[in-house]
């Protein structure tokens, strides 16, 4: 039976964090946490760089040209970071919630989806490829990792970032795979209102799903 969470803390990161001491800084917190340790969403954006999953396969990265490539330890292939898109890192203790990697992932994809509803964005997630689509077209992407059942890393929304790098990538292992941003289906595109709003929309989610297990 889920036990009683210490609660769950919205951080917003201001300014550009770097790829690689975030992913640092994800993995000592998951290391150092115990079952008393309060859930933390990280809301940010990275400069630009694109990233390979644990099981990644080089050969998706196309032409990095000068955007440096990392290797990461989350799931999935390869995608692209930059500015203008929101990165949201879910730290969370699945065991304590009472929930799987699945429905963690169904969650975060439905933050999207109704973030988008509310802008009169009709997105939907895809049962055989992670993240969020409008008509087909990648709006957001998701990749995680759960290490002793807590999970870090978590999704990232394109809102108003240069999408031609993702021309250097087959996205998410996908050749061809097109994508788009929230400026180009609904102005105005205020990055800073989305990470408010889907940080808020991430917490309910996430209490209500461990007070439904409970």
């Amino acid at each position: 039976m889920p036990v009683p969470s210490p609660g769950l803390i919205l951080r917003r990161l201001s300014g550009l964090q770097d790829y690689q001491a975030t992913w640092d800084a994800m993995r000592a917190f998951t290391a150092a946490r115990d079952a008393a340790t309060p859930d933390e969403i990280w809301l940010l954006e990275h400069p630009p760089v694109f990233t390979l999953g644990q099981a990644g396969r080089p050969e998706h990265v196309l032409d990095p040209g000068t955007i440096p490539v990392i290797r990461t330890d989350r799931g999935g292939q390869v995608t692209y970071h930059g500015p203008g898109q929101l990165i949201a890192y879910v730290l969370f203790d699945l065991h304590r919630g009472g929930i799987g990697v699945k429905r963690l992932v169904h969650l975060l994809e439905q933050a999207v989806i109704d973030l988008l509803a509310v802008r009169g964005i009709v997105a939907a997630a895809r049962a055989d490829a992670p993240g969020v689509y409008v008509d087909g077209v990648k709006i957001a992407a998701l990749g995680l990792r759960v290490r002793q059942g807590c999970s870090y890393h978590g999704l990232a929304l394109n809102v108003d970032l240069d999408l031609e790098p993702f021309g250097r990538i087959n996205p998410c292992g996908y050749p061809g795979l097109a994508v788009t941003r929230v400026a180009d289906l609904r102005l105005p595109a205020d990055l800073g209102a989305l990470a408010a709003e889907l940080g808020c929309g991430l917490r309910s989610a996430l209490a209500a799903a461990g007070a439904s297990r409970a």
